[in-house]
């Protein structure tokens, strides 16, 4: 499998594409710009790959930035966590409180429910729900690649910010603590900001949440 990161956006958000045998997914399409979104797909086109979903971490705005113009460009299933819709729902007025212009969704999203052995496009994972940053909030691992895509859960030497919607520290913490400092030490840890770490770094030295 290959993964590519594309560090987009006004708030520096990695967008994730992955690619395995001529299927690909991708992971948080933030691209605020006709430019960021050209190298996405020039990259696949360099691949020679079959865009098949959206997967989504939760429904923050500089996650989801680039959606509206990936799915003008390609029909495409879109999958996120169902415990809380709001942060969906309100995607504009979201939006607005940055500053930013942005339009809503007239769809609901497919489902992401926490489950092990999760296959779509071929690729298998583990969904792992990891509130505390947002409500919606899932991480996939997967563990034939030895990788987590972390969102906002875990970032190197920090955790994602709590005083957001239903931002919650001692539930973040838990997630970190029983879902992903339980993986492998030598898992390599892609966040939603920043460069990546491994779990076995983060449980050693993130002073936010040390590991047992």
């Amino acid at each position: 499998m290959e993964i590519l990161t594309f560090t987009v956006g006004p708030f520096a958000e990695n967008t994730y594409l992955l690619s395995d045998e001529g299927n690909a997914l991708v992971v948080d399409p933030g691209f605020s710009n006709q430019s960021e979104f050209s190298a996405f797909t020039d990259k696949l086109k360099e691949q020679k790959s079959r865009l098949k979903a959206v997967l989504l971490t939760h429904a923050h705005v500089d996650h989801l930035l680039g959606l509206n113009l990936l799915l003008q460009k390609f029909d495409l299933p879109v999958y996120l966590n169902h415990s809380d819709l709001y942060l969906w729902e309100n995607f504009e007025s979201q939006s607005a409180m940055f500053g930013i212009r942005s339009g809503g969704f007239s769809f609901t999203p497919e489902p992401l429910e926490e489950q092990k052995g999760y296959e779509i496009a071929g690729i298998r994972m583990d969904i792992l729900y990891t509130p505390g940053h947002a409500p919606d909030h899932v991480s996939l691992y997967i563990s034939n690649e030895n990788v987590l895509i972390a969102g906002d859960t875990l970032f190197k030497d920090s955790i994602g910010r709590t005083d957001l919607y239903k931002g919650d520290f001692d539930l973040l913490s838990k997630s970190i603590r029983e879902k992903l400092y339980t993986l492998p030490d030598e898992t390599r840890v892609l966040p939603g900001h920043g460069p990546e770490t491994t779990i076995g770094y983060e449980k050693l030295n993130n002073s936010f949440v040390r590991g047992a």
